[in-house]
């Protein structure tokens, strides 16, 4: 395979053309369960932590939930990923975060999600426990214990290092590098 980049203006075709190959040949249903979704991204046989947050991002991509990803969601997330405005990215961290879907981020629901990341990027230079700590003694305005939508995108709009730190730490680009199978896009 060749290196082509794709640049910022090329037209998505090329793209969407290597994904819908990609995903009829690992899914020809059209329709991609859980167990398919860990197998296409190699992600099985995690702990059970790691189990919990692939559910999570497969249920927040399983947009009319109905228990598969088609291809329209899969290519909907996808471009979330590459090509998503910093503000709809917060907002699905903020989905992926908000557990139970009451529409608030608690300590706990933060350090779940953060926990899971670790065991699947396992590399971090703070504990999941530190992480939490320091995200709500900054962007916990009202010191309630949760945050609001609001208060999440204000805060780490306020806050390049968190935002930085937030945005590296889930990076779905690894879940991209493994659906593309090696080939490279600038993000």
């Amino acid at each position: 395979m060749g290196a082509t980049e794709s640049l910022p203006g090329d037209g998505p075709a090329p793209e969407m053309h290597h994904y819908y190959s990609k995903f009829m040949r690992e899914c020809p249903s059209g329709q991609l369960s859980l167990h398919e979704f860990k197998k296409l991204l190699d992600l099985q046989g995690l702990d059970p932590q790691g189990d919990i947050y692939i559910k999570r991002v497969f249920d927040i991509f399983d947009l009319n939930q109905d228990g598969f990803i088609d291809f329209l969601e899969f290519i909907a997330a996808i471009n979330l990923v590459i090509r998503g405005k910093i503000d709809q990215k917060l907002k699905w961290y903020f989905k992926l975060y908000d557990a139970d879907g009451n529409g608030y981020i608690d300590k706990k629901e933060l350090l779940s999600i953060f926990t899971a990341i670790q065991a699947i990027n396992g590399h971090t230079d703070m504990s999941a426990e530190e992480f939490t700590d320091m995200v709500f003694q900054k962007i916990d305005v009202n010191n309630d214990g949760e945050l609001t939508l609001e208060e999440f995108i204000n805060g780490l709009e306020k806050d390049e290092d968190l935002m930085e730190l937030i945005t590296k730490s889930f990076d779905l680009s690894n879940v991209l590098k493994a659906i593309q199978s090696g080939r490279r896009h600038s993000i």
